[in-house]
């Protein structure tokens, strides 16, 4: 007996890391110290000397059940970008730059092939976002997972001066909510989406005229990352006074985490287009709009507060970094919480 007789294929390992090699590389900055393969991933902090209060963030996700469509589509080059995505967007709304990320692949059976193609959307994910992949880990699971099965989680960590971080505690009536357009459902509420239509390769090869694609072409596009156009507004000399991530739990959740007390979010529902994919799902699955606004992001991935005067220059700072913004509320005295009107 031996350790590849009890499932875990230790050349396999090897291999997939040979495989991957050439994706990571591809995600260097000049602060990474060393190359893959080593106990620990080491990044050089030197270069953030120069702020006055550097302050570390991060962040730590998967991507849930939607993992569940690249097994049956056999499509696994985008859940990697979901990954980095899922963390590095909670970076950035808070104000930082993500510096590195560490993926965590757990499987039923080591496929090189396959794992070098899903760290190739890690890797796609973390040049997105302009951070490294400094490390992860593949482990083979037999027995505790299908062998054609997996789950994919990662690990963020960013910068911030303290005087840069987004808190939220100014934010006052009269402000502004600008959101930018998400790419669909991202990596939430799937789990609902699963139980609204079957995943089986014939429904997600079906095609939908209202969504100008198949319906599996339209879950699985990857989560929208908005680094560059956090760091675009930034730049513009746009202090962004609040900020939410639109991911699990959809507006009612997300929204007020960035609010001060006696203050509360009103967003106009027809202030932008909904994305066809979330109607189809309303309709499909008999779902609640309320329902639909507390699970999903509803077709903005990120919603910001700003001084009104502020507004004009950020949308083009949004613009400018590949994003559509719209202006699709405001910020009211009230109890804490949100309004869809």
């Amino acid at each position: 007996m031996d350790y590849k007789n009890a499932g875990v294929d230790i050349e396999a390992g090897y291999r997939s890391v040979e495989l991957m090699k050439k994706h990571v590389k591809e995600t260097m900055r000049p602060e990474v110290l060393g190359g893959l393969g080593g106990f620990a991933g080491a990044f050089d902090l030197s270069g953030i000397k120069n702020m006055e209060e550097p302050v570390l963030l991060s962040g730590t996700d998967g991507c849930g059940t939607k993992v569940k469509l690249a097994f049956v589509m056999d499509k696994h080059d985008t859940i990697g970008i979901d990954a980095v995505a899922m963390c590095v967007n909670d970076i950035a709304c808070s104000g930082g730059e993500p510096l590195f990320f560490l993926d965590y692949i757990a499987c039923g059976k080591n496929y090189p092939e396959k794992i070098a193609t899903i760290v190739s959307g890690v890797a796609e994910g973390c040049k997105q976002s302009e951070c490294a992949l400094v490390g992860g880990e593949t482990a083979e699971h037999p027995g505790l997972m299908p062998e054609d099965e997996y789950d994919l989680a990662g690990f963020a960590v960013g910068v911030a001066d303290k005087k840069d971080i987004i808190s939220g505690e100014n934010i006052k009536p009269g402000d502004v909510l600008v959101g930018m357009a998400s790419s669909g459902v991202h990596s939430n509420g799937f789990s609902l989406v699963r139980k609204v239509f079957e995943m089986t390769k014939e429904s997600l090869d079906t095609y939908y005229d209202e969504l100008g694609k198949t319906l599996g072409e339209a879950l699985i596009a990857p989560t929208k990352i908005y680094v560059k156009a956090l760091k675009s507004i930034k730049n513009s000399g746009v202090k962004v006074k609040g900020c939410s991530h639109i991911t699990g739990g959809g507006f009612y959740e997300n929204i007020p985490r960035m609010l001060p007390d006696s203050v509360r979010a009103v967003v106009e529902k027809n202030s932008y287009e909904v994305p066809a994919i979330f109607k189809l799902l309303a309709k499909e699955g008999d779902i609640a709009e309320e329902m639909m606004y507390n699970t999903f992001n509803m077709g903005l991935g990120m919603v910001i507060a700003l001084d009104p005067a502020d507004v004009e220059k950020a949308m083009e700072a949004i613009k400018a970094a590949g994003e559509t913004p719209y202006v699709v509320g405001h910020i009211e005295a009230g109890e804490k919480g949100v309004t869809l009107c």
